[in-house]
């Protein structure tokens, strides 16, 4: 019996981390509320790749992954489903946040988490996850995601 392909639309969340201090993006849609770095991956890319892009882009700060948070499988009530991958990272130098607007935020910032009081925050779910990332949360290996096929462990990370 043929079955129609299932609709997934694959998302990576990057949480960057320096000190007690976490980079936000505010977010160019509806009433610009600050966010993660935050997208959804490309075809062809990886989740690894589309976490140091998107941060790239929406931030202007180039990243070292650390490790996954969690990752979050949204079952659409269509048949379609979600699937995110939350990333821990931290900054790769002392580059400065995006301040310029563009298509993909209005500009980036370091905030502590009593800082984040004063925001619009796109989910009421980011003051849980910086509280969570601040009292040593369970960070998995990057190399819980593997190519299709890998059935070996993986000792290094691909683009």
């Amino acid at each position: 019996m043929y079955r129609h392909p299932i609709s997934t639309g694959l998302f990576v969340v990057v949480v960057v981390r320096s000190d007690n201090r976490f980079l936000l993006i505010q977010e160019v849609m509806g009433n610009r509320p600050w966010y993660f770095p935050a997208g959804r991956v490309e075809p062809g890319e990886t989740f690894v790749a589309a976490a140091k892009r998107e941060t790239l882009e929406e931030a202007g700060i180039p990243i070292i992954l650390e490790g996954i948070l969690r990752i979050q499988h949204l079952p659409q009530p269509n048949g379609q489903s979600r699937i995110g991958v939350f990333f821990l990272a931290r900054p790769e130098g002392n580059t400065a946040p995006k301040s310029k607007p563009d298509h993909e935020s209005l500009g980036a910032k370091w905030f502590t988490l009593t800082e984040l009081e004063q925001l619009p925050l796109r989910t009421k779910f980011v003051k849980p996850i910086i509280s969570e990332v601040l009292t040593k949360p369970e960070v998995y290996p990057l190399q819980l995601i593997i190519p299709e096929g890998n059935l070996s462990k993986v000792t290094q990370i691909q683009k």
